[in-house]
């Protein structure tokens, strides 16, 4: 049995033993061949499963004995013995066996050969319920369903075996109820629905719940019908699993018979997606349902994303609404960081060459500088990021906000050689937050620029703190005693021009961090509530070059002089 080089698709072979008649070929020789072509294959391991059980379904045509379907009973009793290629390789013959009986061109097996593997199926069963035969619980399952075991092969099976149960029936509820009580919901369900049997009842899909084994509830519930679907949502909704809840009424079309619940599940998805500061996928999921609108209108006033308010309030004549967002702007001020609070002097938008080259004389001045840049959500999945928008880079109290797109069309050379005079710069420590990721997009999106690939003096500021404080705003928060609005994050950064809230808040993400790192430089880790590390041992760098980094130290925190951090400069 082998593999041909086209299916390969050129990632190995799996070509070892051949034979394609298992006319003379008994079950374990042709379970140690497999088990050979497995071993010794070069494909990856999903490749050549896909590509044995191609192979089985087709040789199950060439006349195996006693029959395909009986044959393959044999095998399932046999495989484990061949210990951890067991429960593997049961999953894959089992396959192949349903792919054989789907296909056209398979001769029609006898009712002999399926009498025989049936009845056998069934004996197996027993064997697994009984643990005289190790198998997991799903193969068990699939066995049932591809021979079509059904109450009177397990009568017949117990019957053979003396066993002192009266009946298939009563062994199977006994078996299920073993199950339910051991919490192994999701096999009790399928034996369930296999001998459509429903005695569990209510309480039933309570403890699945509980349990949090979701798609066992629905299976159940699904089989027993909409009434008991009905009390699935029930369950969601008591428990405000909404998610769960809505997931379940759109599936099955409930949303009618729960109209209150329905609306409710809306709204926390308008909510998480607020708080995640997706508001044109809120927008778009509110449909235009003015109530859903209204609410979401009021997440952005809490928010303080007043220029959503009043988009908005405009784009679907949301009269009134306004007037209530004055009554939101004190209480959120008083929640969030600002600009002002920081003392930043002034925000520089930067989108010809004077300006940039302005901007690098001063950063190059600088012996601190913050960095961040922001970029267009993409919300279809599977589609590319887009291009990065802009890049903040300033001291606290000058911030710079590069336009990217911009600069790169109009003077791409010009702007690859001061970003690099800025990035690569050993006088200069650079701030960031989880920086390195965003270095990368900025190397994705200005592939032939050479700045991005190279950088020195880099500090990721998030690396400094041995706990996770909950992000940039939650850091801030413990260090500063008040979060950053993180609302306008997923804005449009492509719209020019931007808004005066973008501008504050894109140059608030690179105040801030000259702030929280005056704060681990002047305390020692051991005089502050938040644990930190040796900052200087998180300074990293980044060359292409190998050239050019052997002139550098290898190790920048026993070169650098102490005072050059301990004392700011008037540019820091």
């Amino acid at each position: 049995m082998g593999l041909d080089p086209e299916e390969a698709d050129g990632h190995g072979t799996l070509c070892l033993h051949a034979f394609s008649d298992l006319t003379h070929v008994s079950p374990l020789v042709f379970l140690y061949l497999l088990k050979q072509c497995y071993i010794h294959g070069s494909c990856k391991a999903t490749k050549k499963f896909q590509a044995l059980q191609h192979r089985v379904h087709q040789v199950l045509a060439n006349n195996p004995q006693p029959g395909p379907s009986t044959f393959i009973v044999y095998c399932l009793n046999l495989l484990p013995v061949f210990g951890v290629y067991g429960e593997g390789f049961s999953h894959l013959i089992i396959s192949a066996l349903r792919r054989y009986f789907k296909s056209a061109s398979a001769p029609a097996s006898s009712q002999e050969d399926v009498a025989s593997a049936r009845s056998l199926a069934a004996r197996l069963f027993l064997a697994i319920v009984g643990g005289s035969v190790a198998y997991d619980e799903k193969v068990m399952v699939n066995t049932l369903k591809v021979f079509d075991v059904g109450l009177a092969s397990i009568d017949e099976a117990l019957s053979k075996e003396g066993s002192a149960s009266s009946c298939a029936s009563a062994f199977l509820e006994e078996y299920i109820s073993e199950l339910i009580k051991s919490k192994s919901f999701m096999t009790a369900v399928s034996l369930l629905e296999h001998f459509s049997f429903s005695f569990p009842g209510e309480t039933f899909l309570q403890q699945m719940v509980e349990d949090k084994d979701f798609q066992a509830a629905e299976k159940w519930a699904t089989f027993m019908g909409r009434p008991s679907l009905c009390l699935l949502v029930q369950e969601y909704g008591s428990r405000n699993m909404l998610k769960q809840a809505y997931n379940v009424m759109k599936k099955h079309y409930l949303q009618h018979e729960f109209p209150d619940l329905c609306y409710k599940c809306k709204e926390s998805a308008l909510k998480d997606l607020a708080e995640k500061a997706c508001w044109d996928v809120a927008e778009t999921k509110a449909k235009g349902d003015r109530q859903l609108l209204e609410y979401l209108v009021y997440l952005a006033m809490e928010a303080g994303y007043y220029e959503k308010v009043d988009e908005l309030c405009e784009r679907y004549s949301l009269e009134g609404l306004p007037k209530a967002q004055e009554a939101e702007v004190d209480f959120v001020n008083k929640c969030f960081l600002h600009l002002n609070d920081l003392a930043v002097e002034e925000v520089v938008w930067v989108d010809d060459v004077n300006g940039l080259r302005e901007a690098t004389s001063f950063l190059e001045g600088c012996k601190v500088v913050g960095l961040d840049c922001e970029w267009k959500p993409n919300y279809m999945k599977g589609s590319k990021p887009n291009k990065v928008s802009i890049m903040q880079i300033g001291s606290d109290s000058k911030i710079f906000i590069l336009d990217l797109i911009k600069l790169y069309y109009d003077a791409s050379e010009i702007l690859d050689t001061c970003l690099s005079q800025i990035l690569q710069s050993y006088s200069t420590l650079k701030l960031g937050y989880n920086f390195q990721c965003d270095i990368r997009q900025l190397a994705l999106s200005y592939g032939d620029l050479k700045c991005f690939k190279s950088y020195d003096m880099l500090l990721d500021i998030q690396n400094v703190f041995k706990e996770p404080c909950g992000g940039l705003s939650g850091l801030t928060k413990k260090i500063l005693g008040v979060g950053l609005n993180k609302t306008r994050r997923n804005s449009d950064w492509e719209q020019r021009p931007l808004t005066q809230n973008q501008l504050e808040y894109a140059a608030l993400d690179a105040a801030v961090l000259i702030h929280i790192f005056r704060h681990v430089r002047d305390h020692p880790p051991h005089d502050t509530t938040l644990e930190t590390v040796q900052w200087k041992s998180h300074i990293v760098s980044h060359m292409d070059n190998p050239k050019k980094s052997k002139k550098k130290p290898k190790c920048h925190s026993t070169q650098t002089s102490d005072s050059t951090f301990n004392k700011p400069s008037s540019s820091s």
